[in-house]
């Protein structure tokens, strides 16, 4: 990972030194008096992911935070010798590292909302409602895609395993409030389509082969809920953000949206509760797989580089 601070003059010193003596940090870069806004000393550095959290401890006891300024990305490649170097004195592995700072950072991020969330989580459920209709199965793992509820549903479970209150209430609020105006928009939409004699009730009571399952919940639901959170947290505390695909297409979120709109539109009562069903089911199950994934986390990461020191010690 790549830090780029700035110190306050009367802190750089204790920070370039404490950089400089740790053997998980290399490239290191000062430039006195470089920065304005704050004003301080300008610091580089690479760390290894598995150093980056008791760097940033380190960084906000000495008022960094409030002081300075920190910047934290991800370093794509480092073939350097010395890079390589720098890694093999850190214990663990990089994937197995948690950054907590930038999680709790992306889970606010997360968490505050814009109109373009709100078009993305209304598109992805109209999309899911044409599924339905056309009963086609390309057309929901589409709609899977396009859903950005993940990231929120995330936030919670961030908010949960840290007991962050402030957190997890603002992300709920997200949740709810999204997915309650994207069904509330495609309901009109379906009732538009419905008056103009596009669709009618036979559309969502004939048999479905396709995509039947969405508002029949079973028990495979929530395992598949269960396992595509473990792998959502997963993913985004180890900077694996290509498996999040995987995940996307993996759950009936949006889907379960879109039905349980056209349901209200046409009024089909035998299948709202099972829309509605496998929605809950869904994102209650991937918040609570998220926060044991993020538990299970921190007490490895707290346990792992004890064993591998006393290994080493050992040998």
């Amino acid at each position: 990972m790549h830090l780029r601070l700035i110190a306050p003059s009367d802190r750089s010193e204790r920070v370039l030194d404490k950089l400089v003596a740790d053997p998980r940090v290399t490239s290191v870069v000062r430039l006195p008096g470089a920065a304005h806004r704050p004003e301080g000393d300008v610091i580089e550095c690479d760390v290894t992911r598995e150093a980056t959290s008791d760097i940033l401890t380190f960084l906000k006891h000495e008022g960094l935070y409030d002081d300075g300024a920190v910047a934290v990305s991800a370093v794509d490649a480092a073939p350097s010798r010395n890079a390589r170097a720098t890694e093999k004195a850190a214990l663990g592995a990089p994937d197995d590292a948690v950054i907590w700072d930038a999680v709790v950072d992306q889970a606010y991020t997360e968490a505050s909302g814009s109109w373009v969330y709100y078009a993305f989580l209304t598109l992805a459920t109209m999309i899911a409602a044409v599924a339905v209709v056309t009963d086609s199965s390309i057309l929901v793992v589409g709609a899977m895609v396009v859903g950005p509820e993940f990231g929120v549903v995330a936030a919670i479970a961030v908010g949960l395993a840290l007991r962050n209150a402030g957190l997890t209430w603002r992300a709920l609020r997200l949740l709810v409030w999204g997915f309650l105006l994207a069904i509330a928009l495609t309901t009109i939409a379906a009732l538009l389509a419905r008056a103009v004699g596009w669709i009618d009730v036979g559309d969502v009571t004939a048999d479905r082969p396709l995509t039947g399952f969405i508002w029949r919940p079973d028990r495979w639901s929530v395992v598949v809920a269960v396992l595509a959170g473990c792998a959502g947290v997963l993913s985004q505390t180890a900077g694996r953000a290509n498996a999040l695909v995987g995940v996307f297409i993996s759950v009936t979120t949006v889907p379960a949206a879109g039905d349980l709109a056209l349901c209200l539109a046409l009024w089909v009562p035998g299948q709202i509760g099972g829309a509605a069903a496998q929605l809950g089911i869904n994102l209650v199950g991937m918040t609570i797989a998220g926060v044991l994934t993020l538990l299970a986390q921190r007490m490895i990461w707290r346990v792992y580089p004890r064993i591998r020191a006393g290994a080493r010690v050992e040998a």
